[in-house]
């Protein structure tokens, strides 16, 4: 029979484991297309393939927003804390360096949550994970951000939209690429390029590559001595094969190699966390705490850190944070037109392998101990999908569709659990009575420690899940009227298990912490949706959207043994979506807008909340802070408009904007409430409040930490001088203060302006600018935790750090970039 310490030590492995962007460029370039001349008015349609057809943006009848590479490239985005600057309503944020949290329409998801994504992110049609695709964002042909549930024309269904992101193709006609250079004052540096080789009419390559560097969160560790930095390389080759004019295809591989080094900000005043425990000295054995809970620490004045504030930019861990990400992604899109109908199949085959280790005691806590974690998950994704469509424009049109994917792998997480027997300093060496650390021999015998009663852990998560979906679909178009609905129908299949191995103080293991009737799950949804497009003009479309979406729930796999089962497995979620809206184009197309309203309902709403305090059975005496996944109804409603257009020949102009409320509905979810007042605090002693695991508190607050308004406005002006055309360009965002109902703060509105001076040739192929990014040096804090970061100790209580976690906005930063077309 295990011991109540062996008990809870099985928690110990719980740690380890759209955009409405600018478009002041009215046309998206073709494939093979060189870029073109900023004074010539554009004469194209935006054409995208959001129902997985080309079509005409203002034809599309739900909420699209585009953005070419070109711009991406102007504007400087290089990496995904950049992409939210172009996007009313969408924010990418990564807090712990070591996750990419994606938030569209006030609905939010973190990828530690363990389910399919809010919003789903598509690499050449195939789905692929946020972390992996936005770390290197280059030679990009276009963006498109689907906004709304997604349940029918793309493999995997998503409450809050879609991302897909197309790479560029090599052209056949002609060898045409680019080149670009940036470097930052802040030690920042990207470069690079991508280039068409044509062989043939039928047979063409392109390769691009990418080095890119910076300071990420620009936070400097005052304990190491070291600052966060980021170094990403990755390249990438095309191969395009049209043997007829009825068939293409393409074969893309592309190597990702990150080293991310980020070190969490903190701010407070520190303490000296081991001094409240030793007040009792006796004789020949040292000083011991008023409990004698067996705990020595010979330096009581040892500090977590110094005082610190936000313009500090400072962290105080003692380890270091390290997230390395190789990735091989191998995609083939095939397209055959039989005349009446095109046949289509996409897939790929992508193999990870992500190592992550960390000091979890980012507040330092427990000065000169490192809370090491180290976790390497190695993973493959095979994903095929095979549609068959009708090739009519006008009339009754149809479409069918298979689709699958499985994702394979064993992530193992090896952890330092020391702390929570006792801590003690890096070099102590202490008398230390048996009976104090629970030892079965009377009396107060002593005998000499060594600095750690070591316990490690080794958490080994089997990942298998797997997806099979079939889809139909009917469109009909006469006219001015189209009207288009399908459904999906889904077979979601996952095992999650989890077996936690102990050595050192305990032994134990390995040990199946996953209760047998929650390992395995399936689900069977139906999923899917209709839209109504009228063209009222030419120059005026109105339309109308219904969606369904579907999200299975999840299995916590390093979850704290012995607590209830709403806390270890979260039911399925449900979306329901209603929109309309109109789009359009004046002055001869010369300037587009767009106006949407929205309203939706999710049961079950999958979130994750963080930091909750928790304590296990008596039984299983374990305590501490812990990240749990829940369901939560709620309700999301808004409006999103934009107004893109070319003024003059010289001045292009775009202003976006997005006023979304999305709210938990009456939910009853797990906090952290010391005060047992029914909302989050962390005022007074660590405790429970009500009988089960966790305190509950009623939440009709936001799903993100995101205000209900942004807005968005980019510009360029051009001053045409013979040869040359000096230019300036804009990028502005705001978002306004708002409460937080988690964090108990108020954040400040922020203001972002990037402004970029330059030149580029008439005919193209120069551009050189320079640029400032946050050009009014706002530091605002985009995300505060609750309370001071603590440690729990089985044997001496709780250590507080002084400190707690925010995140800023970056500093200003200044840089120059060079580029070159052919």
């Amino acid at each position: 029979m295990k011991s109540d310490n062996t008990r809870f030590a099985l928690l110990l492995g719980a740690s380890a484991i759209a955009m409405q962007l600018p478009g002041a460029a009215m046309a998206a370039e073709p494939a093979d297309a060189a870029p073109q001349a900023a004074e010539e008015a554009p004469s194209n349609e935006i054409i995208v393939t959001a129902t997985r057809q080309s079509q005409k943006l203002q034809d599309v009848a739900m909420t699209v927003n585009v953005a070419t590479g070109e711009q991406l490239e102007k504007f400087k985005i290089f990496d995904v804390k950049d992409v939210q600057q172009l996007a009313p309503g969408l924010e990418l944020t990564n807090v712990s360096g070591r996750n990419n949290t994606t938030t569209l329409r006030g609905i939010s998801f973190d990828p530690d949550q363990g389910t399919s994504p809010a919003v789903q992110v598509y690499l050449n049609e195939i789905p692929t994970d946020a972390q992996t695709v936005y770390t290197a964002i280059y030679d990009v042909q276009q963006i498109e951000v689907l906004r709304g549930p997604q349940g029918l024309l793309r493999g995997l269904s998503a409450p809050a939209g879609a991302i897909t992101i197309a790479t560029r193709r090599p052209s056949f006609e002609k060898p045409e690429g680019y080149a670009q250079i940036t470097g930052t004052t802040r030690a920042g540096y990207n470069a690079q390029m991508g280039a068409s080789l044509p062989f043939s009419d039928t047979f063409a390559i392109r390769v691009a590559a990418l080095v890119d560097g910076n300071r990420l969160n620009n936070v400097y560790n005052v304990t190491r001595k070291e600052r966060s930095k980021s170094t990403t390389e990755s390249a990438r080759i095309t191969l395009g094969w049209k043997p007829t004019d009825n068939f293409t295809g393409y074969l893309t591989y592309q190597y990702l190699e990150a080293d991310n080094r980020q070190f969490q900000q903190v701010i407070g005043a520190g303490n000296t966390p081991y001094s409240q425990y030793f007040t009792i000295p006796v004789p020949g054995v040292g000083d011991l705490p008023a409990l004698l809970a067996g705990v020595f620490v010979p330096d009581t004045t040892a500090r977590s850190g110094p005082a610190l504030t936000t313009d500090d930019y400072a962290s105080v861990q003692d380890g270091a944070f390290r997230n390395i990400n190789k990735s091989h992604i191998v995609n083939l899109n095939l397209d055959y037109d039989l005349g009446p109908a095109t046949i289509a199949f996409v897939g790929a085959h992508q193999f990870s392998r992500l190592d992550i280790q960390r000091d979890l005691d980012v507040t330092n806590a427990l000065p000169g101990y490192v809370q090491y974690s180290d976790v390497v998950t190695p993973y493959k994704v095979d994903t095929a999908e095979l549609r068959l469509t009708s090739n009519n424009s006008e009339g009754l049109g149809w479409g069918l569709g298979a689709f699958y994917t499985k994702q394979t792998g064993t992530t193992v997480v090896n952890q330092d659990a020391s702390q929570f027997w006792y801590a003690v300093s890096p070099n102590a060496q202490v008398n230390l009575p048996f009976a104090a650390i629970g030892l079965p021999i009377p009396g107060f015998t002593p005998f000499t420690l060594p600095n750690t009663l070591g316990i490690a852990t080794r958490v080994n998560v089997p990942v298998n899940n797997q997806t099979w979906s079939f889809n139909a679909n009917l469109r009909y178009r006469s006219g001015p009227l189209s009207i288009e609905g399908g459904v999906r129908y889904s077979i979601i299949k996952s095992v999650q298990t989890t077996q936690l191995t102990l050595s050192g103080a305990v032994n134990s293991g390995p040990t199946e912490i996953i209760p047998p009737a929650l390992q395995r799950n399936t689900n069977k949804p139906v999923t899917g949706g209709v839209n109504i497009s009228y063209e009222i003009t030419p120059n005026l479309n109105v339309f109308a959207a219904y969606g369904h979406s579907f999200r299975a729930g999840s299995t916590g796999v390093a979850v704290p043994a012995g607590i209830s089962n709403d806390l270890i497995r979260t039911n399925p979620e449900k979306s329901d979506s209603f929109e309309g809206g109109i789009k359009g184009t004046m002055f001869d197309r010369r300037v587009s807008y767009s106006l949407s309203g929205y309203y939706q309902k999710i049961d079950n709403f999958l979130s994750r909340f963080t930091d909750i305090y928790y304590n296990a059975p008596a039984n299983q005496p374990a305590t501490g802070f812990f990240d749990f996944n829940y369901n939560a109804d709620a309700t999301i409603k808004g409006v999103e408009a934009s107004f893109d257009g070319r003024v003059s020949d010289n001045w292009d102009l775009g202003v976006s904007a997005a006023y979304t409320k999305a709210r938990f509905d009456n939910a009853r979810v797990p906090c952290t409430d010391f005060a047992g007042t029914g909302v989050p605090n962390r005022n007074g002693t660590p405790k429970v409040t009500g009988t089960g695991n966790v305190s509950y508190c009623v939440a009709n607050g936001r799903l993100a930490e995101v205000p209900d308004f942004s807005l968005t406005a980019n510009t360029e002006l051009r001053l045409p001088m013979g040869s040359v055309t000096p230019f300036v360009r804009a990028l502005f965002t705001y978002r306004p203060g708002f409460d937080s109902e988690r964090a108990q703060y108020t954040y400040q509105s922020r203001e972002l302006l990037n402004m970029f001076l330059g030149v580029r040739t008439d005919d193209g192929k120069w551009e050189f600018d320079v640029f400032a990014r946050n050009l009014l040096d706002q530091r605002r804090v985009t995300n505060r935790g609750l309370g001071n970061g603590t440690v729990d100790s089985l044997i001496a209580g709780t250590f507080n750090s002084g400190f707690r976690q925010v995140s800023l906005t970056n500093p200003r930063e200044f840089g120059a970039t060079l580029k070159f077309n052919w």
